[in-house]
């Protein structure tokens, strides 16, 4: 015969299991509704990640949680631990430290810097506007985690979440991993939250035209590109294994559709502005073509300047301050080119705070926050 026996926690009952020879669900504690807290409404910003420090020990323990998600790395887990723990883990960490020591800033990494301020910039967008919700943000890999910063939220009183990828691309391996994290988070939770997901904004008009403003921004302080004379734009997205694509993964297509609609608004041709993709690892192919190979053609070709732009990226990182700002600017001159410019990338450009601040307003529709409309520029 099977006994139980009940305790009190907090005025609640909960029913703890005598037997073990059945297993039940078990589920987190709820503590008591706050009706002054009730019906609120929360974004949850969420990006990739970053290590803590940029030491070995810390990028070793950030890449092992990045590098063994499944929608990450699509071989079996078993085998590709062994080469993990083994072959890559080791070495990569120590070098993978050296490249982060090199672009962390006083205040901490620049992915966390930058998330922060964009998290700082929609919160006084939305108070300016009268938007009553809570704004955060959460990494997938790394502090502060997905599934803690939907606990921190539900502890806030939030009953809607709208989660936010700050990837405009949807891709597998970003958007979808972010959501399966934040769905996993809520399995123990007895009382869920509802929950609203942001697939992609990687054609809206807002964000096309954030970033169109930071590139003429950028001209406007450091002298636009002669074009006439055959200087060059270069559109840099994070690549992903062909396979992907190939499986039906859309990342490709809203890469070269926002590389389209940039290019437009800009008024640039395919011949003076071009799509690449970055940041390959492993020897299998990726999308192509490979950013920095086709910055060593331009430098080779006598193309004097580029300019290289990373539109995938809402906040600068490894990626785009040190592979694109030290390893393929350092491609371009050796192979010949003269002159080159990294711009930055969207960050918390008041046009982008404003541009992010539009996209989540239509998402957060029909949700008891102020009646959605157009968004004025937060002083």
């Amino acid at each position: 015969m099977l006994r139980s026996e009940t305790r009190r926690y907090n005025g609640f009952h909960l029913l703890t299991r005598a037997s073990r020879t059945l297993s039940f669900m078990s589920y987190d504690l709820e503590l008591p509704s706050q009706p002054s807290a009730s019906h609120r409404v929360a974004v949850l910003l969420i990006n990739l990640g970053t290590p803590d420090a940029p030491t070995p020990k810390a990028v070793r323990k950030y890449l092992a949680q990045f590098l063994s998600d499944p929608r990450v790395v699509e071989i079996p887990a078993l085998a590709w631990q062994v080469i993990l723990r083994l072959a890559i883990l080791p070495f990569r960490g120590g070098a993978s430290a050296k490249k982060y020591a090199q672009v962390w800033l006083p205040e901490g990494s620049p992915l966390r810097v930058y998330t922060e301020k964009q998290v700082e910039g929609l919160r006084r967008l939305f108070v300016v506007n009268d938007y009553h919700v809570i704004v955060d943000y959460a990494m997938r890999y790394g502090t502060p985690g997905i599934p803690a910063m939907m606990n921190q939220l539900k502890l806030e009183g939030a009953e809607r979440v709208l989660l936010v990828p700050m990837y405009p691309q949807y891709s597998s391996s970003t958007t979808a991993t972010a959501f399966d994290d934040a769905f996993n988070a809520l399995r123990r939770v007895r009382n869920q939250p509802e929950l609203r997901t942001i697939r992609h904004y990687a054609d809206h008009p807002a964000y096309i035209g954030a970033l169109a403003e930071q590139v003429r921004d950028y001209w406007r302080q450091h002298g636009q590109p002669d074009f006439a004379s055959g200087d060059r734009l270069v559109l840099s997205f994070h690549g992903v294994p062909k396979r992907t694509m190939d499986l039906g993964d859309p990342y490709h297509d809203q890469c070269q559709q926002t590389g389209s609609l940039l290019m437009a608004a800009l008024g640039l041709s395919p011949v003076e502005c071009r799509v690449t993709f970055q940041s390959r690892f492993g020897r299998a192919e990726w999308l192509q073509p490979y950013t920095a190979p086709s910055l060593a053609e331009l430098g080779a070709a006598g193309v004097t300047r580029v300019d290289v732009f990373c539109p995938g990226f809402t906040s600068d990182c490894l990626e785009t301050i040190e592979e694109i700002g030290i390893e393929v600017r350092d491609e371009f001159l050796h192979a010949g080119g003269k002159e080159f410019h990294r711009i930055p990338c969207l960050n918390a450009s008041p046009a982008w705070i404003k541009a992010l601040g539009e996209i989540v307003a239509q998402h957060l529709q029909g949700w008891p926050v102020q009646a959605p409309q157009a968004l004025s520029a937060a002083a």
